[in-house]
């Protein structure tokens, strides 16, 4: 399935981060948006959450959906007022296929 209409149709995708380069890779099961064409994900843990910290310290992550792995890059995300919550709203990121 293409990007990011393999996002749109899943109910949960998985996303794998690290610390940094030569560090463990852990996968985390998350919910992912797509608004106009963009892939937005959010911690619900906000800023503590270790899939968050791991995403912020080495942007480069793989996006995995419905049997498809895309390379993604995180780009913060903060301009998206709409949004609701105020104190997770800076743990919004943009994936960008890399």
């Amino acid at each position: 399935m293409d990007w990011p209409a393999a996002i749109d149709s899943a109910p949960e995708v998985d996303i794998e981060t690290r610390r940094g380069e030569g560090a463990p890779v852990h996968r985390t099961t998350i919910w992912a948006v797509v608004a106009d064409g963009d892939v937005f994900v959010r911690s619900l843990k906000g800023a503590s959450g270790r899939w968050y910290r791991e995403l912020m310290s080495e942007p480069a992550a793989v996006l995995h959906a419905q049997g498809d792995a895309f390379p993604v890059k995180a780009v913060p995300a903060s301009d998206l007022e709409s949004m609701l919550e105020d104190d997770i709203l800076d743990t919004t990121v943009r994936l960008e296929r890399r």
